[in-house]
């Protein structure tokens, strides 16, 4: 049921924002009030919302609640631009990668695929049954619970952890 209801909300997302960049649709989805607040402390919103294409793969509210508050709140500090930005940098691939190019990577990689974030480093996508998770480079995985939300420079999968970069 869970699964249904995030295709649904996936499918309505998409249908709205079908004139929208990324960050724009993020913008409008109050399950990503966290990730539009971190990218506006990065200073990120101008460039994802530039010419792209970019696959995004977007923590949720539920995600950045995972995170120890004290750790969030220190990120968003105007000192910590520049981890946050690697950090929300290391969730972006240059391109547009559908939930389809994705699965058909995993499947000619027999199950897991190299992706290169825009910080330079490697995430790797991993199936696992019928779902699809990013290992970070600290073994920590992040499912993806929704996907193929289209926007004007790219698209969004919604993944249910942050995933860390070195």
């Amino acid at each position: 049921m869970k699964n249904l209801i995030l295709t649904i909300s996936a499918l309505l997302l998409t249908i709205t924002i079908s004139a929208q960049t990324v960050v724009d649709a993020a913008v409008s989805n109050k399950d990503f009030s966290t990730l539009v607040t971190a990218l506006k402390a990065a200073d990120l919103v101008g460039a994802l919302s530039g010419e792209g294409p970019f696959t995004v793969f977007a923590p949720n509210n539920d995600a950045f609640a995972k995170l120890d508050s004290e750790t969030l709140g220190n990120l968003l500090e105007p000192e910590n631009v520049k981890t946050l930005s690697n950090i929300l940098t290391y969730h972006v691939v240059s391109g547009k990668l559908m939930a389809s190019d994705v699965t058909e990577a995993l499947k000619n990689g027999y199950g897991k695929t190299k992706l290169t974030a825009l910080n330079g480093q490697t995430l790797v996508a991993r199936s696992k049954g019928d779902k699809i998770f990013l290992e970070d480079k600290n073994g920590n995985m992040s499912e993806v619970v929704a996907t193929d939300v289209v926007g004007t420079n790219g698209v969004i999968h919604v993944i249910d952890s942050v995933v860390m970069p070195e």
